[in-house]
């Protein structure tokens, strides 16, 4: 009998530690199976797929999204989340990002203020700052708007100049954009609303090529000084070479920008890579230049 039991404890006791050993080789299996999902957020799709294989994980693009601070192509989200631990093999989902959404704006220059505020609308767009002008013909008809036609813009919102019969108009009235536009074009467009330009640039001379005395030559504050320092008259410059101020390039940006409420007399400084003055020798020129 006491044979018996000490047969039965002992294969007790074996079984018992086949368990235990069981279990902790079975721990340490799946420990080891297992791996911290690393961050792919802001990763290009490429770079998320390497970073995915180098931990032993399986990548998705499950959603593209739109997104105004992730660029396109780049991580947006993931799940499981940064940190989480998954055995090898796991599948990650990511969504993609789609970038800033363009929409693109109609075109309301000609249709009354309410037809053209349910096209805003029926676009999803938000109606932005509407200005009223005298103008002939019909009140409250579109005569400008901002952003442009067709542009493409990210946050989109539509300022409108209407007309008015002049009872109930003010200067005032939305500024539009003088980006792209030569000096001639800006300043003639800028004219026809009643507003002042700054020319604004890089200022370089170009000296009037004028015969001078000999010995004559330049002294300060413009001055022209004969071969003994005494000051001289200086010569009329030819008529082609008169002092004038001419911005080369087109307008790169303007202050106060597109879509600002502006008024009849108010200035638009208007910025070009260069302004270009031909004057007489030692002349000095500064930027801006008010017209």
């Amino acid at each position: 009998m006491k044979r018996l039991f000490i047969i039965a404890f002992t294969a007790l006791t074996m079984i018992a530690t086949m368990l235990v050993m069981a279990g902790i080789t079975m721990r340490i299996a799946l420990h080891t199976g297992e791996t911290d999902v690393p961050s792919f957020s802001g990763m290009t799709v490429s770079e998320a797929t390497d970073a995915a294989l180098r931990a032993g994980l399986d990548l998705t693009i499950e959603n593209k999204f739109y997104s105004t601070t992730v660029p396109t192509g780049r991580i947006l989200s993931q799940a499981p989340a940064v940190g989480s631990q998954v055995r090898k093999g796991w599948q990650v989902r990511v969504t993609e990002s789609l970038g800033p959404q363009q929409v693109t704006i109609p075109d309301v220059v000609g249709k009354t203020e309410r037809s053209a505020a349910m096209a805003i609308r029926r676009d999803q767009l938000d109606l932005g700052t509407l200005a009223h002008l005298d103008a002939p013909g019909d009140a409250d008809i579109v005569l400008a708007q901002t952003p442009p036609p067709d542009a493409g813009v990210d946050q989109p919102r539509i300022s409108l100049l209407l007309s008015s019969s002049g009872s109930g108009a003010s200067a005032a009235f939305v500024l539009p954009s003088f980006v792209g536009l030569s000096y001639p074009a800006a300043n003639r467009a800028a004219a026809a609303l009643g507003l002042k330009t700054a020319l604004i640039g890089q200022t370089t001379t170009n000296i009037a090529a004028t015969a001078l005395p000999p010995g004559a030559h330049p002294g300060p504050n413009g001055t022209l000084l004969d071969a003994a320092g005494e000051p001289i008259a200086r010569p009329a410059a030819p008529p082609d070479v008169a002092q004038s101020t001419g911005p080369s390039g087109p307008v790169v940006s303007q202050s106060p920008e597109s879509g600002h409420r502006a008024n009849r007399g108010d200035v638009v400084r208007l910025t070009f890579s260069h302004l270009t003055v031909n004057a007489p020798a030692a002349v000095t020129t500064t930027a801006p230049t008010e017209h």
